[in-house]
């Protein structure tokens, strides 16, 4: 096969998030290094700047597909040799009807394979492991997806510990931030009392209305920006990053982000716990805990404005995360799982 044809089935939309998408980019970056033919099919609802990424690589947008017929229709219209699949909404019955039909799927996974019957899967979170597949499993943070924007922006070296009076701070929750976390730091971190330049990315106006209307402590800036593809400078520029246990857990991990997470939707759960527990980042909590009223909402959001104020305060704690994380993403997980497919297909294993 001396030009793969190659499909990556996800969506992206406010509500949705566009976390499918940007490992999706990942992906279709390394496959056209590799000569590759590539089609993204899905859904981009109401993000400009990621139909932009897309046009910006001469990457094809092609609606749906979404049920078991219709993926094997689309692949053989488009002469696919392989589709991957990153969705937790298509059927799972579309993988093996995919490979019944002689088209190499790959199943991008986060912990629960929803009985998809691939020829190969795809967990990057760290620690990753999950047994009884019927394809082999690629797991762990050496797989990570990461775009070339991040890839070259990774130092060369962990960064050291640097004493700064009114420290950079970034805070930004995927894509989208389709579950309002932004205003909910932004809160926490004003919460802390110390001095900082806070930029917090909003990915909706009524987040972006709320986020302004928070009053800042005294030292304290907050500018809301909207989604830019300089996020990787502003994250390499800042002296601590705020996030979401997603996806852009292994960008900041890549980058040697002095890093606080939180954990906004369940099935970040298991990945947020071991990170923390490994100490690659600082954990704040799960986003429901830190919007809860009463005694328990307080008692979680003074916990979280005390991590907060212990990392801002302490350059060495933040040189400590950063080195940690760095040492645990190296930014070739794209070129491994590309490896593995293209070896895979030219070795025959896509026949049912």
């Amino acid at each position: 096969m001396s030009t793969p044809r190659v499909g990556l089935r996800c969506d992206a939309s406010p509500r949705r998030g566009v976390g499918h998408l940007v490992r999706c980019l990942a992906l279709a970056e390394e496959f056209l290094a590799r000569g590759a033919h590539v089609a993204v099919f899905g859904t981009v609802e109401r993000l400009p700047w990621a139909t932009a990424e897309l046009a910006a690589r001469g990457i094809p947008l092609h609606p749906g597909p979404d049920s078991p017929a219709e993926l094997v229709e689309a692949a053989r219209r488009h002469h696919l040799d392989v589709l991957v699949l990153d969705s937790y909404e298509l059927d799972p019955a579309g993988a093996g009807a995919l490979r019944a039909a002689g088209v190499f799927t790959l199943a991008v996974i986060d912990g629960d394979s929803r009985g998809q019957v691939a020829d190969l899967y795809l967990d990057q979170n760290f620690g990753a492991e999950l047994t009884g597949l019927p394809g082999r499993l690629l797991a762990g943070s050496g797989y990570a997806l990461l775009r070339d924007s991040v890839i070259t922006a990774r130092p060369a070296a962990p960064r050291p510990a640097t004493t700064v009076s009114r420290p950079r701070v970034l805070a930004f929750f995927g894509g989208t931030d389709a579950v309002g976390a932004a205003p909910v730091l932004t809160r926490v971190l004003v919460a802390t009392g110390h001095p900082m330049d806070l930029t917090v990315i909003v990915g909706r106006p009524e987040i972006e209305a709320e986020v302004e209307d928070i009053a800042p402590g005294r030292g304290q800036i907050i500018r809301p920006v909207p989604p830019t593809g300089a996020l990787p400078a502003l994250i390499t520029e800042a002296d601590l990053v705020v996030s979401a246990a997603g996806t852009s857990t292994w960008e900041l991990c890549c980058l040697g982000a002095p890093a606080a997470l939180v954990c906004v939707v369940d099935n970040q759960r298991e990945s947020y716990a071991r990170v923390v527990r490994h100490g690659l980042t600082a954990g704040l909590g799960e986003l429901p805990e830190l919007t809860a009223a009463g005694v328990a909402g307080r008692a979680t959001r003074a916990a979280a404005a005390r991590t907060l104020l212990g990392l801002i305060s302490s350059p060495q704690r933040r040189a400590t995360l950063a080195a940690q994380a760095w040492s645990t993403v190296d930014g070739q997980g794209r070129a491994r799982v590309v490896d593995a497919v293209l070896d895979a297909v030219r070795a025959g294993t896509a026949r049912p």
